[in-house]
């Protein structure tokens, strides 16, 4: 097979190789496991690596949704992998930044208030995300990670795990539905009801240039709980609460009821999105406000809030709004 010169330039092909899964991994998720393992390829390929049946475990094959256990041996095709770029440090400003917005930490956890346009990890076109960062503030926890995720423009609280064991009971706790996580959103127009619930179903949908998310009669279920806090002429102020993470699921479920979250370019409404950029707003209204949950070690209850940020604040304060007002 002849091989494409600008290709051969940019990539390299692999071999076939093998992972065996230590303990800090078992219970994982194997998409999760590749999507870092094989942080240049597109996740809609290791996707279709796995429906193929090309990565395998314990000569078996497995589906996205299998969980590690340790010891497992992965088989990892030959693949046309694109050369890493070249690591560098964090700025120390950045850094810096990072330290000043941590909301809460003990020994095996902290919450920080993700700023917006931030990453929460390294990609293609990211060098460095939140967790690469904190990774050289924190060098002593080696096994640091993302207990959940933030899209790039959302802010708020983000709760990064510092050993494995936490790492697994929190993601055990967001399976079983027991993580309460509230977000304030800005939307378009006027919702007929004070509080909506909306269930619909979403399905991630993978493309050359990333993905989107869909409401779809095939997806993985997905409710969301919406309370008007202020009402606007052309917009509202919304306590959104999740009871399940699907990716981008505020977003899609407030553009499906017609009320699209403010400054989303993505499943926005364009004039919208104007309309409040004129009045000072340069990314997207969605803020996670607060997060609890229980730790059955030591008996931990952890219920943290992010104040809104200064930018936001400041759109509401040119739409009229009182913020506490219900």
């Amino acid at each position: 097979m002849r091989i494409n010169q600008s290709k051969k330039d940019k990539h390299q092909l692999s071999t076939v190789h093998y992972v065996q899964v230590d303990p800090e991994y078992s219970g994982q998720r194997i998409d999760n496991f590749l999507i870092r393992h094989l942080k240049t390829l597109p996740k809609s390929r290791i996707y279709r690596l796995l429906r193929k049946g090309e990565v395998r475990v314990n000569k078996k094959r497995i589906d996205a949704s299998y969980r590690l256990i340790e010891g497992d041996r992965i088989r990892i095709p030959p693949l046309y992998l694109a050369e890493q770029a070249k690591k560098v440090p964090p700025a120390q400003s950045t850094i810096q930044k990072l330290a000043e917005r941590i909301l809460y930490e003990d020994d095996e956890l902290l919450v920080i208030n993700k700023p917006s346009g931030m990453s929460v990890h390294a990609g293609q076109s990211v060098r460095i995300g939140i967790i690469e960062a904190l990774r050289h503030l924190y060098t002593k926890h080696p096994h640091l990670e993302l207990a959940h995720r933030l899209d790039s423009e959302t802010s708020g609280c983000l709760v990064i795990a510092k050993k494995r064991r936490v790492l697994r009971e929190i993601h055990a706790l967001l399976r079983e539905g027991k993580v309460k996580k509230t977000y304030l959103a800005l939307t378009k127009g006027a919702w007929k009801q004070k509080i909506t619930r909306v269930d619909l179903p979403l399905r991630k949908i993978y493309r050359e240039k990333g993905h989107t998310v869909l409401v779809q009669q095939d997806g993985k279920s997905a409710l969301t709980e919406f309370h008007v806090l202020k009402q606007f002429n052309t917009a509202a102020l919304l306590e959104v609460h999740l009871f399940t993470g699907r990716t981008h699921q505020i977003r899609v479920h407030a553009q499906a009821q017609g009320h699209p979250i403010a400054g989303d370019e993505r499943y926005g409404d364009k004039n919208f999105n104007q309309v409040l950029n004129s009045l000072g707003l340069k990314r997207l209204f969605l803020h996670a406000s607060q997060i609890e949950f229980e730790l059955q070690t030591g008996g931990r209850h952890i219920k943290v809030s992010a104040p809104l940020e200064v930018d936001l604040t400041s759109v509401l304060n040119n739409l009229g709004t009182d913020l506490h007002e219900k």
